[in-house]
């Protein structure tokens, strides 16, 4: 299993450069940048970790198809790759009501129709081929003017519910899983769907007090299972659909769930504890099938304090070597 570090949409862009920077020379293989609305953008910070790195890998993950025409997506792709040499690899999900509608004004509507079409053309633009097709309502005829640096940039789709599962898994290069996955559902998801490639974003919480590292992540871990809600995600992980429902609306209602989230919980879809615990939880889904783990910054704690952890963790599991810092 590879592993990865996502620095948070929370840090400024210098910061978050310098946390990729680290991350690569302890061993890290990825580094992905998610693009939460509205938080930094990803192509511009993926651009600065192109620069700045040699090696590491970079995704975005996820991207949407409504807030930047398909003909954008492929132009900052492509340039993004080309700047890193080929090491780009793009997210694309179906985003949220939420986000698309509360937030920006945007109709979402068919979202998964609109995700796979999108995604079609964007194949087409990203192999440098001529794009004649509608979508999203818009006529499409064009192409890029430049040859991108290479023709088959993989395709990630962060996607849950099961037609979309379905369709990401045929279409794309590798599936993003949500946040909280647990092993469980990592397993499931290996055999049900049959997936090129798998990686899921995990929590982590560091400390030599266990109560300590797991009340440190107990509110998050509830805002994500709140997020969720009754779904194989949550039910596959051992928690009740009567309890996910109640964390969910506790999320909607904007209250704190934490309390309705105990140890035994927090333990199947998070990981907290001592660097060597949580290095041996880390195993567990590579157990389960998992091809990337991706390390997720807090975005509170100090950035030189979440990157300790992150690697310590990392050489415990035995996904890093002991060299570098």
């Amino acid at each position: 299993m590879r592993i990865g570090f996502a620095p948070a949409g929370q840090r400024d862009g210098a910061t978050a450069v310098k946390m990729a920077q680290r991350a690569e020379d302890a061993g890290f293989s990825e580094v992905w940048l998610s693009e939460d609305y509205l938080e930094r953008g990803a192509f511009a910070l993926a651009g600065g970790i192109a620069a700045a790195t040699a090696e590491v890998q970079v995704g975005i993950g996820v991207i949407n198809p409504w807030t930047r025409h398909v003909a954008l997506t492929a132009m900052e792709a492509a340039a993004a790759d080309e700047l890193s040499q080929g090491r780009l690899i793009l997210g694309l999900g179906a985003s949220n009501e939420r986000w698309m509608t509360g937030l920006l004004g945007i109709p979402f509507d068919k979202p998964i129709t609109r995700m796979e079409h999108y995604a079609q053309a964007l194949r087409v633009l990203l192999r440098g081929e001529h794009l004649n097709a509608d979508i999203g309502g818009q006529h499409i005829d064009a192409g890029l003017s430049f040859q991108p640096f290479r023709p088959d940039l993989p395709i990630y789709f962060g996607v849950k519910g099961p037609r979309a599962l379905r369709i990401a898994s045929q279409l794309g290069d590798g599936l993003m899983l949500s946040v909280l996955s647990p092993p469980e559902y990592i397993s499931w998801i290996r055999t049900e769907y049959a997936a090129p490639y798998l990686t899921a974003y995990v929590t982590l919480s560091v400390d030599d007090d266990p109560t300590r590292a797991r009340d440190r992540i107990r509110q998050r871990t509830a805002k994500y299972l709140g997020m969720h809600g009754a779904s194989p995600i949550t039910e596959l992980g051992g928690l009740s659909a009567s309890r996910a429902e109640e964390l969910r609306e506790r999320l909607l209602q904007g209250r704190d769930g934490a309390d309705l989230v105990d140890d035994e919980t927090l333990a199947a879809f998070s990981v907290a504890g001592s660097a060597a615990h949580c290095g041996q939880q880390l195993l567990r889904y590579a157990e389960a099938g998992l091809d990337t783990l991706i390390v997720m910054d807090d975005g509170v704690r100090p950035p030189d304090l979440v990157l300790r952890d992150a690697i310590a963790v990392a050489r415990n599991a035995g996904l890093i070597g002991s060299s570098g810092d």
